[in-house]
Order: structure tokens, then sequence, then C-alpha cells
């Protein structure tokens, strides 16, 4: 197997929480080769970075409109991206235990847009910033808040193990990032923090939404399905079997009692574990729990 094809394969296998963090790290990398190239041709600037981050002025922005999505995708120095990523994996791993791969990527790009777009309107509504001269935004935390705030809020009460500090609520490590970017507001970076909290606002809408029913970020992942098929082949189209569909018409009443049993069943144990859970915490699941919940929410 050739590199390439080594590439190819774990890009398929890889699930939607590595292909985040993976971009990213591409993406941190590229920032820093053009920069040299730039620099080795004694060109001031990044074009390529400026060409990627999201403008504080909307007149900018219509010439740059992909800017609301690709600058979550930057990171501005090695710790930026190393604390982001960290989050991101360690609120990935826990939101599929809920969740799909597809609608954690929904979080992320709905945590990006709105912390986008509250980064806009502060520059532009506020008076501390009257006055301040370029300026841009530029990394993953709005989508990492969003995804970590949005799995806080379906289950606040998670009971995680952390290094030195032992056990914690997850909502007491929510918490303690939400008043961080608050207290941080005079300090600098206001508008970062700001579109932090823009992301984290979103994050726990978007859940509170789903447990109404209502998946606000569905939109998104109609969006992307439908680029892949515009851009995929047209599958050829077969003959029709009669004998066949006589086959499947009369398997559908079987099918149908079946696969509603089994979901029935399937939730059933889901809600005893998420009770266990949510009285003895995540680490008083077995491992065969633990795989179960993390299997079954891959499907949702």
């Amino acid at each position: 197997m050739t590199t390439k094809e080594q590439l190819l394969y774990k890009y398929r296998t890889a699930n939607m929480l590595e292909k985040l963090i993976g971009l990213n790290v591409i993406m941190f990398i590229l920032t820093y080769v053009f920069r040299a190239v730039f620099f080795l041709m004694n060109y001031s600037g990044n074009p390529f970075l400026d060409w990627l981050v999201f403008p504080k002025q909307l007149s900018d922005f219509i010439y740059q409109p992909w800017s609301i999505i690709t600058y979550s995708f930057l990171h501005s120095g090695f710790l930026h991206i190393l604390f982001n990523m960290i989050v991101l994996h360690f609120g990935g791993q826990l939101f599929y235990t809920f969740f799909s791969g597809k609608r954690l990527l929904n979080y992320y790009v709905m945590g990006a847009i709105v912390g986008a777009l509250v980064y806009m309107l502060s520059y532009n509504l506020f008076p501390a910033f009257a006055g301040v001269g370029q300026s841009y935004l530029i990394g993953a935390s709005a989508s990492v808040m969003a995804i970590f705030i949005g799995i806080t809020a379906k289950t606040p009460d998670m009971t995680v193990r952390l290094f030195l500090l032992g056990n914690v609520k997850l909502w007491w490590i929510a918490a303690f990032f939400v008043v961080t970017d608050i207290v941080q507001l005079p300090f600098g970076n206001a508008g970062g923090h700001l579109a932090h909290l823009g992301g984290a606002g979103i994050g726990y809408l978007y859940t509170k939404q789903l447990d109404k029913g209502n998946d606000i970020g569905k939109w998104i992942e109609n969006l992307i399905e439908g680029f892949q098929q515009f851009f995929s082949s047209k599958p050829k189209r077969r003959k029709s079997n009669k004998s066949n569909m006589k086959t499947v018409y009369k398997n559908k009443s079987y099918s149908s009692k079946t696969s509603t049993a089994s979901k029935s069943e399937k939730q059933k144990r889901i809600d005893e574990i998420l009770d266990k859970i949510s009285k003895s915490g995540y680490d008083s699941l077995s491992k065969e729990e633990k795989d179960f919940l993390f299997n079954a929410g891959k499907d949702i």
C-alpha cells in the first residue's frame, strides 16, 4: 500500500472528530509553510492567512464570505491550537456518547457562524471598540465552545475525572470556561472572548432545541449532502425486477415490526445507562456499557 493509499484509508476510516482535528492541524501547518514562502520572497504579510480570516467589517466580509467558516480552522500559535484541540478531543469524545458525527459537524459550523456574527456585531455596536484599527477573528474556540457547552447542556451532572483535580461535574468545567471569557473581556482580545460566548450560547440553544425535537443545524447536514450528491457521479439506474419487488413488499411488514421492536429495546437500554450516569457518574459505567452508549450515539 502506497503512502497515498494509506492516507486515503485513514481519511475514510476516521470519524468526524478525527477529521476536524486533522483539518485544524493541516491548516496550522500550511499557515506557517506559506509564511516561510512569503518571507523568502521578501513579501510582507501572509496573503494565505488574510484570505481566510474573518474581518470585523461587513464591507470586507462581502468579498470573502467563506471566511465565516474558514477562520475556525486557523490558529495564531502552537499553544492556541494545542488548547483548542485538547478541549475539542475531550468534548468530542463525550459528544459521541449521545450524538452522531454529522451532528458534531453541525455544532462546529454553527459555533463558527454565530461566534463570527457576535464578533462583527460587537466591533460595530459597542463604544469600547470605537477607533480600533485592523482586526480579525481566528481560531476554533467558538466552535469548540459550541460542542463543549452543547454536551454539557445534555448531561450537566456527568462526572469526569481530571488530572490533579479528581472527579468534577461537567457543568463546573463549562462554567469555568464561560466565566473566564467574561472576566477577561477588559484585558485584551475582547472580540475573541465575545465570539467564544457566542459559540457557547448557540451550543446550549442547539441542545435545548434538540430536546424539544427541533434540529436547528439540520440545514448544514442537508447542504453538505447536497454538495456531495452534486459532485458525485450519478449511479446507473437498474432495471426493475417485479419478482424482487414482490419479495420486498412481502417482507416489509415483518421488517418494520422487527426494526421497531429493536429500536424500543435499544432506547430502553440507553435510558438505563443514562440513569446510572446521572446517579453515579460516567466513570461508574462498565466497559460494555460505555461501548454500547458510544456505538448507539453514532446511529442517532
